[in-house]
């Protein structure tokens, strides 16, 4: 254990308090290891049961996680507001780490109208009725069902509330494997396993897949287009294959993520309605900019019902002044030539990335969206590595369960010219990391 901090405590509870007071006040960071059971157990004149009870306790709060012979130790992103923060990119440095959209693409929000309709009533219908309109036209011509729509603020809202609408602590969730880390904290905060899934850039393998159901999955979570981190997209013939393997499990909930919308440049081959309980996730955030928490939720009519039942005992709607400016964004022809060009923009990038890094024998993944992967021996040598060089990038850990060493690149605001630069800089870093040539 860190020398900066001591766990105390007599009884489970107590051990976990004084947990929770070091990672709160920065006494324990993001990967700081603990004692093993035993001796901390040794340490405190406990028994080695307690510790392990306030470990398993801790980690089902989302505070730490335990990983066989790593050991036990202080998550990535704790839940649990904290003192401490993540290190900033240093001043000269280009951000490729963020994994947002460039401010640059967004489209402008100045000319929109949010005056007051009423501000002394809750709306009538918890979704505009002029939003549910656009909502559904623009899933319809997607091939999705948005029979049963309704709303969250952002899509990792959207996913728990699905998640919490059909299962409970200790269930188990087959996610993507490398994928998104907002996703694997979420489950880690709300009592969940996580199940990985490999995934290429067809999507999610079907042979894994079927593993992660045999093995007990209650639910699986999908994201159809531009995949976090790797930019994977499922092809008509993976969701093929994927719904012949959902078939198998009628009973499983599907929680698909379309978060990309937009800015996807690849037709969506949903597999939305694969189960008898399944839910389609299209947020806003991407494409219009991070700030507009809000996104279209449609599903079974029962999934749909019980989180609109969350959302009415809970904040009881999403803002009807940001449901407006959806409507108004969804509505205005010079806003869709904006993400049109956002989305040319992004692709245009992220191939400039791809073909220099293929020039200089690095490998690399990315068919849509804003990141491409790039798969290196060792991440930490890595990433300082093109520090010291003038870029910051996404180390893979947080990404990945069983998935090898990697690095996530953000394209937004990488601009083509400097896309040779930086595959050189990363070809260097990944020699340096090897301690050989790299082979693609």
């Amino acid at each position: 254990m860190t020398e900066r901090y001591r766990l105390a405590g007599s009884t489970a509870t107590e051990i976990v308090a004084s947990l929770e007071r070091a990672v709160r006040d920065g006494g324990l960071v993001a990967g700081d290891l603990l004692p093993t059971v035993r001796g901390l157990a040794t340490e405190l004149g406990v028994a080695p049961g307690t510790v392990a009870s306030a470990y398993k306790t801790a980690a089902a709060r989302g505070l730490v996680e335990t990983r066989g012979r790593l050991g036990t130790r202080v998550r990535a992103r704790p839940a649990l507001a904290t003192r401490s923060s993540g290190p900033a990119v240093p001043s000269g440095v280009v951000d490729l780490a963020s994994g947002q959209p460039s401010a640059a693409l967004l489209p402008r929000l100045d000319t929109v109208d949010l005056r007051w309709a009423d501000p002394a009533e809750a709306p009538g219908d918890l979704v505009l009725p002029e939003l549910a309109d656009l909502a559904r036209r623009r899933l319809a011509a997607a091939g999705v069902d948005a029979t049963h729509l309704t709303l969250a603020a952002g899509g990792l809202d959207a996913i728990r509330r699905i998640l919490l609408a059909r299962l409970a602590p200790g269930d188990a969730v087959a996610v993507e494997d490398p994928g998104w880390p907002n996703l694997l904290d979420l489950l880690a905060a709300s009592g969940l396993r996580a199940l990985p899934v490999r995934v290429d850039e067809a999507g999610p393998d079907p042979r894994a897949l079927a593993t992660a159901l045999s093995d007990g999955a209650r639910a699986v979570v999908v994201t159809t287009r531009a995949q976090n981190p790797t930019g994977a997209a499922v092809t008509p013939a993976r969701a093929a294959r994927l719904r012949s393997v959902l078939d198998a499990h009628p009973d499983v909930l599907l929680v698909e993520d379309d978060h990309a919308a937009e800015l996807a440049r690849v037709p969506l081959a949903s597999l939305a309605g694969s189960t008898s309980a399944w839910a389609f996730v299209r947020s806003l955030s991407k494409p219009y900019g991070p700030d507009l928490r809000l996104a279209v939720v449609v599903g079974d009519e029962a999934t749909t019902a019980r989180v609109e039942g969350q959302l009415r005992v809970g904040s009881g709607w999403v803002s009807t002044l940001l449901q407006r400016l959806a409507v108004a964004l969804w509505s205005d022809p010079e806003v869709a030539r904006v993400v049109e060009v956002a989305a040319d923009t992004y692709d245009a990038r992220r191939t400039a990335l791809l073909r220099a890094l293929d020039d200089v024998g690095v490998p690399g993944t990315g068919a849509t969206g804003l990141n491409v992967w790039v798969p290196v021996p060792d991440e930490a040598r890595a990433v300082a590595a093109l520090l010291a060089a003038g870029w910051a990038v996404a180390p893979g850990q947080r990404f990945r369960q069983d998935a090898g060493p990697a690095v996530r690149v953000t394209v937004g605001d990488l601009d083509e010219a400097a896309a040779v630069e930086l595959a050189t800089a990363l070809r260097e870093a990944v020699r340096g990391t090897s301690g050989g040539p790299v082979t693609a």
